[in-house]
């Protein structure tokens, strides 16, 4: 699906988005959609990157996203799939099964213990809902322009990291499973991360 926010999207640019990303298929076959956004700053002063691409893969597994920017939507197009591509490429070696201490535990093991607690949450689809502001109705900086809502499973902080080293940000909000509270890891600047929890 692609889709322009401010930018009429040439026929010949669907079927070149098609032809690109039919490539990262072979990572996960379970991808179902990939979303691509094209957004065109209007800013004469960012006019070398200007072009913004966002991918965005759904798939049954963890939703996989990348972004570019360049000043032609085809080297953003080609700098966001590349990126997108590498994701994968570590999502599928993460999920291979690797003898000795590094055996993934299976499902049945890890969720033996649960037996048939509810934890009270309504059931989604997994997508994420977003709402967004109309470009129009911008009453300048400082105010919300765009709100997420994701489905929250309990998590351990590993998995938050992977889930964030996925999305390609920069932080991530889930549901703590020790604390069973939310919670936020973060990057910082000297290749560590870092973890926010409520008290």
């Amino acid at each position: 699906m692609v889709k322009g926010r401010n930018v009429e999207v040439p026929d010949h640019f669907r079927i070149h988005v098609a032809d690109r990303l039919s490539r990262l298929e072979r990572f996960d076959p379970s991808i179902y959609l990939f979303d691509v956004e094209l957004f065109h700053e209007r800013n004469r002063r960012q006019r070398k990157s200007c072009q913004r691409v966002e991918i965005t893969a759904r798939g049954k597994g963890p939703i996989v996203r990348a972004e570019a920017c360049a000043d032609s939507f085809y080297a953003a197009l080609e700098q966001a799939a590349d990126k997108l591509e590498s994701r994968l490429r570590r999502g599928k070696d993460r999920r291979r099964v690797h003898y000795g201490e590094k055996t993934p535990v299976s499902v049945a093991e890890a969720t033996a213990d649960l037996g048939d607690r509810s934890l009270g949450r309504p059931i989604t689809d997994g997508a994420a809902s977003e709402q967004e502001m109309d470009p129009d109705d911008y009453a300048g900086p400082g105010h919300i322009v765009r709100t997420k809502v994701h489905p929250a499973a309990p998590m351990s902080v590993d998995d938050a990291l992977y889930q964030m080293e996925l999305v390609g940000h920069d932080f991530f909000l889930f549901h703590d499973r020790e604390s069973d509270r939310p919670s936020v890891v973060y990057r910082r600047h000297a290749f560590d991360y870092g973890l926010i929890r409520l008290a």
